[in-house]
C-alpha cells in the first residue's frame, strides 16, 4: 500500500470538512513529547524568540537556520549566549572555600579580614548528600573564596550563583548582588559596572551570605564572562502562524524569497500503544519559493547535547554512524548514571539521544562545539570534530538545492534511547517500546522511518477526532483546552509492564514533587483515558493495587504514591490521605468498570476493594483532619467535598457488586451510601449552597467529586443538591475562573471543568470554562500548561507540565458515554 497517497487521501477528507484543531495560542508549545525526559517545548509564542527548553525550565537547545542565496534566517531557538570562565564553579572545577556557620565580625566580606579561624570546605554546600560536597544542615553560612585574576579584567562579567535560600554576594567588599529567595540552577547574573572595577590583576575576594529560611540548603559560585560574537549576522525569519493540534505543532515562517512549513509531530496514538510508546518524533520541513523564483537553499538543524544531560557540566560521548536508510547521530554522558537520581527538577542523564535523517548525497551531519557548529554553517568557519566534551552539538545540514514554486520537503527523526525506563520495587524495568527481546533504538528508528506516511496519516485522523469530539461536547474553546492539554498530559507519563506482565502507565508529579504514580494525580487524569484508551488508567492503578495486594502496603487504605521517580519502591510521600486515596481508587474502578460495559477489573481486585470501601464507610462521611488531593491548601477537618468523595466511592463499590452479581453486597452499600449522603446534606446546608466543612456555613468550596454522582449513573444526591451548588458558583466566578473554595481566590483549572459538568447544561458548563480558556491564552507565565492559577490575574501559582490536565476531557468522556 502507498502511504503517501493514503495520507493525501486523508488530506483531501480534511480539506471537505470544516477547519479542524486550530489552536494557535497555548502558554508554551510542545515540539518532542514522549515521557518526563523526553520532552522538549517552546515557551514563546515565535519559535525563534527563546531557547528551546525541557519543560522544567532547563535548556533543551534546537537551533534551525534556513540559509536563502547566502542570506541565513534562524527560525527555530535562540543562541544561548555563550560563557567563558573567570572563576570556576564546582560544575567545571572543585575549590574550596573558608566558611563559618556562626556570626562573623564586622568586615567579614574584606579582604583584610582574618579567617584563619574558619573552616574550609569543599564546594558546593548543602544538606543533599547526593550533590553537596560539605554538609550545610543550619541556618546561615558566611563563606570566603579568595582568587586570583591572572588576565585582565573582562569588559563584561556575570555571578555565576545557585543559592538556596536567602543570599548577599560581595567582591572585594563590595555587595554585587543580593536577593530573596532560591534558585535551582546556575543563573548568570550581569554585575554592575561599579562593582566589576573591583576586580583587579592579582589577588581578589568572592565573600558570600546565605540564609536558609525553609526547606533545602545550597551554595555554589564562580565568575563568567561573554565570549565575543564573530560570524555572518543570522536574520531572524519571519514566522506567520503556529497551529497546535493534539499531536503536531506546526509553524508558517518567510525566510526572505523563501517559505518554510516546519511541523513537530509526536505520535502520541491512544489507542495504539506500541506507537505511543515508540520513543521517536519527526521533524518535517519543506520549503518553496514565493516570488516566482528559484533560490539557492539549505537548512541547518542542530540539537545540543545538553538535552541528554542533568546539568549542562556532565561530560558527553558523539557519535556518528549509519543506520540502514538512515544517517545518524547519537549523544549521551560518559558517566551513565542509570537510574541513579530521582527527584522532580532532574533531567535524564543516561541513555542516548539519536538524530537520524535520510542517507543521501544532500545530508551532512557532524559534531561540533557550539558555536563554532553554527558559525561552521553560516559562515563556512571550519571546525575541528570533537566527540567528547560538554555541551557539544549535534548537527545537520540539508542541501536543498535550487527551490522554486514547487515544495521540496525534508524530514528527521529524533529519538530517546532510555536503556532502562523505571525501577519497580528493586526490580529495573525497560520501557515499553524495548521490552521485546532484540529490540534496539536503530531497529525502532528504521520502522518509525519506514512507517512515516502511515503514522502522519495516523496522526493527522487523530487530531481531528481529539478537535471534533471535544467541540461536539462542549464548543470550540472548550476544544481548544483539550488539544492544548492531550500530549502534555500522555507525556507526563511512562508507558511499561510490570514483571507480573500487567501494563504499567505511570505518572509523574511534575512539579509539584517529583512523585511517581500518584493516586491524586492520577484521579483528575483520569477523564482523557477513560474517553479513549481505559487500558492506559488501568496502567495508573495496576502499580498500586499490587502494592496493597503483595502486603509491601499493609494499612486499609491505598498509598498516595510509589515512589519519587523514576524509583518506585514504595510511597515517598511524607503524609497519608486515607479517606482521599481510597475514594480515588473505588471511583476509578467504577469508571473502568462503566466504561467497558463489566466489572471484570474490579473483580481482580475485590478483596482490597472491599477493605477500602469498609474503611471509607467508617471514617469518610465526616472526614478527619486530613490531607486531600488539593494538599497545598494545607489539612483540613470535616471537609464536604472529601466527604463526597468517600460517599461516591461506597456508591461505586455498590454499582460494581452489582455488575457482578452480588445482589445483598449490592443493595448493602447502596444503602450506606444512600444514608450518608442524605446526612451530607444536613451536615453540609449552608442555605443558598453547601459549606467547605460541616462546622463553618460561612464557607464555600466546589464540589467537584460530586460529578461522578451523576456520571456513573449512582443516583445518591438529588438534583437539587447540583443545581443550588451551581447556582452559588455562577455568582462566584473571577476573570480567569471560579476560585477552588472560599478560602483563597487562586483554582485549579481541571476541578472548574470538571465542576462545570456537574449539571450537565450546556450553558453552565460554557459560562465556568469560558474563563478558564481566557487564563490559557492570556496568561503571563510561558510555561506547559499550569493548572493551579490566579482567577484575578491569572498568574500561575505553582505546578506545571502536569498530567492532571486529562482531566479536561471529562466532558468529552460524559458525552461519549451518554451517547
Amino acid at each position: 500500500m502507498n502511504w503517501q497517497n493514503v495520507r493525501k487521501l486523508f488530506a483531501c477528507l480534511l480539506l471537505s470538512q470544516p477547519v479542524f484543531a486550530q489552536v494557535e495560542k497555548v502558554p508554551a508549545y510542545p515540539l518532542i513529547t514522549h515521557n518526563p525526559y523526553w520532552c522538549i517545548w517552546s515557551f514563546s509564542d515565535t519559535l525563534n524568540a527563546s531557547t528551546t527548553r525541557h519543560w522544567t525550565g532547563t535548556s533543551h537547545s534546537m537551533i534551525g537556520i534556513l540559509k536563502v542565496d547566502g542570506k541565513n534566517y534562524r527560525f527555530l531557538g535562540k543562541d544561548e549566549k555563550p560563557f567563558k570562565t573567570v572563576l570556576a564553579a564546582s560544575d567545571e572545577k572543585p575549590y574550596e572555600f573558608s566558611y563559618t556557620e556562626t556570626q562573623p565580625a564586622d568586615g567579614w566580606m574584606n579582604a583584610s579580614f582574618n579567617d584563619s579561624q574558619w573552616k574550609k570546605g569543599a564546594a558546593p554546600f548543602g544538606d543533599d548528600e547526593r550533590t553537596a560536597k560539605t554538609p550545610w544542615k543550619s541556618r546561615n553560612l558566611w563563606a570566603r573564596r579568595t582568587f586570583t585574576l591572572s588576565g585582565s579584567v573582562p569588559e563584561k562579567l556575570y555571578l555565576k550563583l545557585q543559592h538556596d535560600d536567602n543570599v548577599k554576594v560581595y567582591l572585594n567588599g563590595e555587595l554585587a548582588y543580593q536577593h530573596t529567595g532560591w534558585n535551582h540552577r546556575f543563573d548568570y547574573i550581569p554585575v554592575d559596572d561599579a562593582i566589576k572595577s573591583k576586580l583587579k590583576k592579582g589577588k581578589n575576594l568572592l565573600a558570600i551570605h546565605v540564609e536558609n529560611t525553609a526547606g533545602g540548603r545550597h551554595l555554589d559560585a564562580g565568575l563568567s564572562t561573554e565570549f565575543p560574537e564573530s560570524g555572518q549576522p543570522v536574520l531572524l525569519a519571519e514566522q506567520k502562524s503556529v497551529n497546535v493540534t493534539a499531536t503536531q505543532t506546526q509553524y508558517e515562517f518567510t525566510c526572505g524569497g523563501v517559505d518554510l512549513s516546519l511541523t513537530f509531530t509526536s505520535p502520541l496514538l491512544i489507542k495504539d500503544l506500541d506507537v505511543l510508546a515508540r520513543p521517536v518524533s519527526y521533524v518535517t520541513f519543506s520549503a518553496k519559493s514565493t516570488d516566482n523564483k528559484e533560490h539557492n537553499v539549505q537548512l541547518y538543524y542542530g540539537a545540543s547535547t545538553d538535552i541528554a544531560v542533568n546539568t549542562p557540566s556532565q561530560e558527553v560521548k558523539a557519535e556518528k554512524y549509519t543506520n540502514g536508510k538512515l544517517t545518524v547521530l547519537k549523544a549521551g554522558t560518559v558517566a551513565q548514571p542509570v537510574l541513579q537520581k530521582r527527584g522532580d527538577d532532574l533531567r535524564i542523564d543516561w541513555g542516548y539521544l539519536h538524530i537520524a535523517a535520510p542517507a543521501s548525497a544532500q545530508v551532512k551531519q557532524s559534531i561540533g562545539n557550539s558555536a563554532a557548529s553554527i558559525l561552521q554553517f553560516t559562515s563556512n568557519v571550519k571546525a575541528a570534530p570533537v566527540t567528547t566534551g560538554k555541551s557539544l552539538m549535534l548537527n545537520t545540514v540539508f542541501n536543498l538545492g535550487k527551490v522554486g514554486s514547487t515544495a521540496k520537503e525534508e524530514k528527521l527523526l529524533l529519538g530517546y534511547d532510555d536503556v532502562l525506563g523505571v525501577q519497580f520495587f528493586q526490580q529495573n524495568l525497560k520501557s515499553w517500546w524495548a521490552m521485546q527481546p532484540g529490540t534496539t533504538i536503530e531497529k525502532v528508528m528504521a520502522q518509525a522511518y519506514n512507517e512515516y506516511e502511515k503514522v502522519m496519516a495516523q496522526c493527522d485522523a487523530q487530531d481531528k477526532e481529539i478537535y471534533n469530539d471535544a467541540v461536539a461536547a462542549g464548543g470550540e474553546s472548550y476544544a481548544k483546552l483539550c488539544v492544548a492539554a492531550y500530549r502534555q498530559s500522555i507525556a507526563a507519563h511512562a508507558l511499561l509492564k510490570s514483571p507480573q506482565g500487567e501494563i504499567l502507565f505511570l505518572s509523574k508529579e511534575n512539579y509539584s514533587n517529583g512523585s511517581i504514580n500518584t493516586v491524586d494525580v492520577t484521579y483528575p487524569s483520569a477523564p482523557l483515558y477513560l474517553a479513549y484508551n481505559p487500558d492506559l488508567l488501568k496502567g495508573m492503578l495496576n502499580g498500586i493495587f499490587y502494592y496493597s495486594e503483595s502486603g509491601k502496603w499493609k494499612k486499609p487504605f491505598p498509598a498516595h504514591d510509589l515512589g519519587t521517580y523514576p524509583l518506585a519502591n514504595g510511597q515517598t510521600y511524607g503524609e497519608d490521605m486515607p479517606v482521599e486515596e481510597s475514594g480515588n481508587l473505588l471511583i476509578l474502578t467504577t469508571a473502568i468498570a462503566h466504561a467497558e460495559g463489566n466489572a471484570e477489573y474490579a473483580r481482580k481486585h475485590w478483596k482490597v476493594l472491599t477493605t477500602w470501601t469498609d474503611y471509607l464507610a467508617k471514617e469518610g462521611l465526616d472526614p478527619a483532619n486530613q490531607l486531600c488531593t488539593d494538599d497545598f491548601a494545607g489539612h483540613l477537618a470535616r471537609n464536604a467535598n472529601l466527604s463526597v468523595k468517600a460517599i461516591v466511592g461506597v456508591g461505586g463499590y455498590a454499582k460494581m457488586a452489582e455488575m457482578l452479581g452480588e445482589k445483598a453486597t449490592a443493595e448493602k452499600y447502596k444503602a450506606i451510601a444512600k444514608d450518608m449522603a442524605n446526612k451530607w446534606q444536613q451536615l453540609a446546608d449552608a442555605g443558598d449552597h453547601y459549606a467547605l466543612t460541616f462546622d463553618n456555613k460561612n464557607t464555600w468550596s466546589q464540589k467537584y467529586n460530586l460529578v461522578w454522582d451523576r456520571i456513573l449513573g449512582l443516583e445518591l444526591f438529588p438534583q437539587s443538591v447540583y443545581d443550588k451548588e451551581m447556582a452559588y458558583y455562577l455568582k462566584k466566578q473571577n476573570t480567569y475562573g471560579l476560585p477552588l473554595d472560599s478560602r483563597k481566590t487562586y483554582s485549579k483549572s481541571d476541578w472548574i471543568l470538571w465542576t462545570a459538568n456537574l449539571t450537565n447544561n450546556p450553558e453552565h458548563f460554557s459560562t465556568l470554562t469560558a474563563p478558564v480558556y481566557k487564563y490559557m491564552i492570556e496568561t503571563p507565565d510561558r510555561v506547559p500548561l499550569s493548572d493551579w492559577h490566579e482567577t484575578t490575574d491569572g498568574k500561575k501559582v505553582g505546578f506545571q507540565a502536569r498530567s492532571v490536565v486529562g482531566g479536561y476531557f471529562i466532558r468529552v468522556m460524559d458525552d461519549k458515554w451518554a451517547k
